[in-house]
């Protein structure tokens, strides 16, 4: 044999006794494996005990602690409240409403709190019965076709496939939708229907909110009529006191080292700089700009062809995904409320919950700068609220900016119609606010409370992870324009796309944080099954993801099926994206047919609607003899609704059916996905 150092041993060797004997080998080991299992058991339930790594979540009133074990009714006994607001939220909006519901219930003496269905356990529900004049409130939007909200799919799932007796529950919901998609308000009507049927009862009638109109002005006056039916409900009486009472009360941090300040994360402190995957909404990955183009010829607008380096971070995405892009608002906007509040912006400070028992300590991460909060935290170009308005009430120093605000702040007719001209028509943001109304001046860190958060920008990608698996495509046009107060309004997002050009030397590239959203807007599962798309302008973009795949299989040897691709444009030579990369496409049979519409270039406007009516044979070819699949991105006010009453009238030509069927086989179409939409208003 051998020892460690590989020296021969010979057996004649070992005839005295060992030093170490075998009994003495054996307690040895058992006292190893004892000594080994206390230590790791002493260090598993001492870890446990800890606490976790200081993080601040970025969304609002998230996990109910673990000691309650995300039981929202042991919350609502312990803290002596009857009132909880649950919010399905992609936007941020839903969760916002429930906010200002649960801030309102002290006026009609409950005491509320918000929560995310997601982080509770929602079968508790059927305990709501135990606590007296108690009332859950959902505010639900319906995104995407007719889905819930990524945090309501659990609560969703639950309500479809369970039957608990919610007798004793009482309820009321509010739905956010647009109306320039079909699926309207689905999810929040199938919450109110179902919580019916499973015994609850509705207090208040459900409320339906537009944000193709006013939502705020639906919200508004829904929200009046059910403090009222409560009031009814429990026979009970507004107090009569504000609720403009403050929500978190201001730290100063001056003190805090440099090394603890958050400077633009999203949710863990030094995520840019030490990334951990995987990557999602509150874990975005700092992804480089490698390319960075212009794709229009001509002309005052443009359109950026952005890619986006994943190579390295383990990011996976399919064809019709969608890619999140977390923007930051203007240096020039931040300077400009420094400058008009005479506010210090680069002073470190927090903002804590006065509730202690919220487990939303913060309403962004905490602590930073004000010009960190302003800049990468908080919403500074979309049009406050009303409820914004009545907390710059106190501000306002000239009685002419107190009485404006108090009338905007209102829900008067005449209330409703200035806020809806001076703020949504005249397009004013808080910095044209306090512009124009120069005896304001909030409190910084009350104004910071105050505005809503921030949010990344879903763009469609326009690539194909076969053909480019390291990088992600981005199609988007430039967003500027002028306000009726001759104010130049720019998108946050795309205004920051175009100034991250990658350098051609050894400086470090520019780069934005991502993460992927998965997308229902799929290929058809066989390569063969023949397609049509349609996308206008933008709306190419993830069909040029569509193409790159289908070609990819072609030049694999697979057989691929029809792609017939409708394409508008303004002009031409102006504005007719990757026209090179479509016409090859054609050339060499990837592309069946490109049929194009270029609306200016002739005297009569002509769009893809037009051509679409003229094909009509090949429509109903490809939908309806050949079991094919139709796609349509873009506009959902007009375009998408314009094509959808077409397919129908083909349909019902070419198939010869009634109105009627034809409205069920296009239905059917949808439900197989063989009718799929990825459309913005």
């Amino acid at each position: 044999m051998e020892n460690s150092e590989g020296v021969k041993i010979e057996s004649t060797v070992v005839t005295e006794e060992p030093l170490i004997s075998a009994l003495d080998i054996a307690l040895f080991v058992v006292i190893i494996t004892v000594a080994y299992f206390w230590y790791f058991k002493r260090d598993k339930q001492s870890s446990s005990s800890e606490k976790k790594p200081y993080t601040i979540q970025p969304s609002s009133l998230s996990s109910i602690e673990q000691t309650s074990n995300s039981s929202f009714i042991k919350k609502l006994k312990s803290t002596g409240r009857s009132l909880v607001v649950f919010y399905g939220s992609q936007t941020g909006t839903a969760e916002e409403f429930a906010g200002r519901i649960a801030k309102e219930g002290a006026r009609y003496k409950m005491k509320g709190m918000v929560a995310d269905p997601e982080e509770c356990d929602m079968a508790d529900l059927v305990e709501m019965k135990e606590i007296q004049k108690s009332s859950a409130i959902f505010c639900i939007a319906t995104y995407g076709e007719g889905d819930p909200t990524d945090n309501a799919m659990d609560f969703y799932e639950w309500l479809q496939n369970g039957d608990a007796d919610l007798e004793g529950l009482n309820y009321a919901v509010f739905g956010l939708g647009n109306k320039t998609y079909e699926h309207y308000n689905e999810i929040a009507i199938y919450i109110d229907q179902r919580l019916e049927e499973l015994g609850a009862t509705r207090v208040h009638e459900i409320g339906l909110g537009d944000d193709d109109a006013n939502i705020e002005d639906d919200f508004v006056s829904w929200k009046e009529k059910l403090w009222e039916s409560v009031c009814s409900h429990y026979g009970i009486e507004e107090t009569g006191e504000e609720s403009n009472i403050r929500q978190y009360k201001l730290v100063d941090c001056s003190e805090v080292l440099p090394e603890r300040i958050f400077s633009g994360e999203i949710s863990r402190l030094k995520s840019y700089e030490n990334q951990r995957f995987p990557f999602d909404v509150k874990n975005p990955y700092l992804s480089k700009i490698a390319v960075n183009r212009e794709l229009h010829k001509s002309g005052d607008r443009s359109c950026m062809h952005i890619e986006s380096d994943i190579d390295g971070s383990k990011m996976r995405y399919d064809t019709g995904d969608h890619v999140a892009v977390y923007p930051k608002n203007s240096s020039e906007l931040v300077d400009k409320i420094g400058e008009l509040l005479n506010a210090d912006l680069d002073a470190v400070f927090s903002l804590l919950n006065t509730d202690e028992e919220s487990s939303k300590k913060h309403p962004f991460p905490c602590p930073c700068t004000y010009r960190t909060a302003l800049t990468y935290y908080l919403d500074i170009t979309s049009n406050p609220r009303t409820h914004i308005m009545k907390e710059l009430i106190e501000y306002a120093s000239d009685p002419k900016d107190q009485e404006k605000l108090k009338l905007m702040a209102s829900s008067t007719p005449e209330g409703k119609k200035e806020f809806h001209e001076w703020i949504l028509r005249d397009n004013r943001n808080i910095v044209h606010i306090l512009e124009d109304l120069p005896s304001v001046k909030p409190d910084l860190d009350h104004l910071c409370e105050l505005l809503p958060r921030l949010q990344c920008r879903y763009y469609s990608i326009s690539s194909s992870p076969k053909v480019y698996p390291k990088s992600i495509h981005i199609t988007a046009v430039l967003v500027n324009y002028t306000t009726p107060t001759n104010r130049v309004n720019k998108g946050v997002a795309t205004n920051l796309l175009a100034q991250l050009i990658p350098t051609n030397d050894e400086l470090p590239q520019p780069t934005i944080p991502i993460y992927i959203r998965r997308s229902q807007f799929r290929l058809p599962p066989k390569s063969q099954t023949p397609i049509i798309m349609i996308g206008p302008g933008t709306g190419l973009a993830p069909f040029r993801g569509f193409i790159q795949e289908r070609d990819y299989a072609r030049k694999e040897g697979r057989e691929i099926g029809e792609m017939v691709l409708y394409f508008g444009c303004r002009k031409k030579d102006e504005d007719f994206i990757y026209e090179n990369e479509l016409q090859e496409y054609v050339a060499n049979g990837t592309l069946t047919k490109l049929h194009l519409a270029f609306s200016r270039d002739q005297p009569e406007k002509k769009y893809v609607t037009h051509l679409l009516e003229q094909n009509a044979d090949e429509l109903w070819n490809i939908i309806g003899e050949k079991s094919g699949h139709l796609y349509v991105c873009g506009d959902a006010r007009s375009m998408a609704k314009d094509v959808h009453s077409i397919i129908v009238k083909v349909v019902m030509e070419k198939g010869q059916m009634t109105s009627s069927q034809a409205l069920n086989y296009v239905k059917k179409m949808e439900q197989q996905k063989r009718y799929s939409a990825d459309v913005w208003s």
